[in-house]
């Protein structure tokens, strides 16, 4: 080799490691920022149901016998959605479902995503005796969360025994397998009331997970001292929040943020309870709580920013296996809500929100079109006008919140 030919190499090694450490401070610094000045950005959603007919369209399905009062055949939800969007080329792959979703978390990266799960993940074959409607998929289909990149499941909702506390039990270790949190249901009541903890750069987001009797969870789903189950919450307010502020207070460290998952109220009707606004709003002043997620209602309701504290009580279904099913059309439950709120770390406090809204046809999700985008947009000023919150409709057709 000349030495023409070696300075030449070297000065091309060296443009290449210049270029590759530029691209890690690039890395760091967007990262930093995700965390400091702009606030840390969450994915937030409502419910997620990959059971039933999805779980049919997957590579691994389990028996698709159901017990319900009309659908004896789980595939029988496949056709109905056929019927009315077109045929599904099945199996589907892991990650088609998430569909436009995909590329929405590519552009906004947020730092974490949070489900509420309302699918036992188990091949256990009874359900749980008289319930009526039971979801579930097969454990192997858990590729469906981590294609994703889901980091936490709320499971305490009215679904997650769906089979048994043997469901349950398979739902929690797959969980753990795949290395995806969760919280609200457990081995005890111990373990079910334990907190989720994600850590970030300096601090962590705690995430609480309860599930009411008003979204239709069985009381005798409760885990016990000595009995699996799901941690719910208590019928009285101050029994409540003394539990959640004890926990708080006792985990809590300068810069962590703090949600609270919870699954309450009806699945439709916009009418927000004032139990519902008071404890959000109690959770806030004295339990340090930062976002109020909740979630039941199979479309969104109005959202509140109370003192700069997040509060979405019904984030709407994300995933469901309703098309076809007619009867609550008025609601849109086609129409659904990505919620991507971005928070200041030092004090928890909501800096901006973008929404991004989706409607899901043939089993995934599409980007809405520019009117039923409107249509979404017109109910959530409607609805929010009552809690002091608008949105508005940017060009890209992401919706931006605004607050009093």
């Amino acid at each position: 080799m000349t030495l023409r030919s070696f300075v030449i190499l070297i000065a091309i090694i060296f443009l290449f490691l210049s270029s590759v450490d530029q691209e890690l401070n690039d890395k760091a610094m967007k990262d930093q920022n995700r965390s400091t000045s702009s606030g840390v950005t969450f994915f937030l959603c409502g419910d997620v149901m990959t059971g039933r007919g999805l779980d049919q369209v997957f590579p691994n399905s389990v028996d698709p016998r159901i017990y319900e009062s009309y659908v004896k055949d789980a595939r029988d939800y496949v056709r109905l959605a056929e019927k009315e969007n077109g045929p599904i080329d099945e199996p589907v792959s892991y990650s088609y479902i998430w569909g436009d979703a995909i590329e929405v978390w590519e552009q906004i990266e947020p730092a974490f995503k949070i489900i509420n799960l309302e699918t036992s993940i188990t091949s256990h074959e009874l359900p749980w005796h008289g319930k009526g409607i039971n979801y579930r998929m097969h454990p192997k289909n858990i590729q469906v969360l981590t294609s994703a990149g889901i980091d936490f499941c709320s499971l305490a909702n009215n679904h997650i025994l769906d089979w048994g506390r043997e469901g349950l039990l398979e739902t929690l270790q797959t969980l753990k397998d795949a290395d995806i949190a969760y919280a609200g249901a457990g081995l005890d009541l111990s373990e079910a009331r334990r907190p989720a903890q994600l850590k970030m750069m300096q601090s962590k987001v705690i995430i609480f997970a309860f599930g009411s009797i008003t979204s239709g969870i069985l009381k005798s789903w409760a885990a016990t001292s000595k009995s699996s189950g799901l941690n719910l919450l208590p019928d009285q307010d101050d029994e409540a929040l003394n539990i959640i502020s004890k926990q708080v207070k006792s985990i809590m460290q300068p810069g962590d943020i703090v949600v609270f998952s919870v699954h309450w109220g009806s699945n439709l009707g916009y009418d927000i309870p004032n139990y519902q606004r008071n404890f959000a709003h109690w959770l806030i002043d004295n339990c340090g709580v930062d976002i109020v997620h909740g979630h039941s209602s199979h479309h969104p309701r109005g959202i509140e920013v109370y003192k700069d504290k997040l509060i979405l009580y019904g984030a709407g279904d994300f995933i469901n296996d309703y098309e076809g099913i007619s009867g609550y059309d008025q609601y849109r439950d086609d129409l659904t809500l990505m919620y991507f709120p971005s928070i200041d770390p030092s004090n928890g406090t909501l800096v901006s929100m973008l929404m991004v809204p989706m409607q899901i046809k043939n089993f995934r999700l599409n980007h809405a079109s520019v009117s039923d985008a409107g249509w979404l947009r017109n109910i959530l000023n409607r609805e929010g006008r009552k809690l002091g919150s608008s949105v508005t409709l940017n060009k890209d057709h992401y919706f931006s919140l605004h607050w009093d």
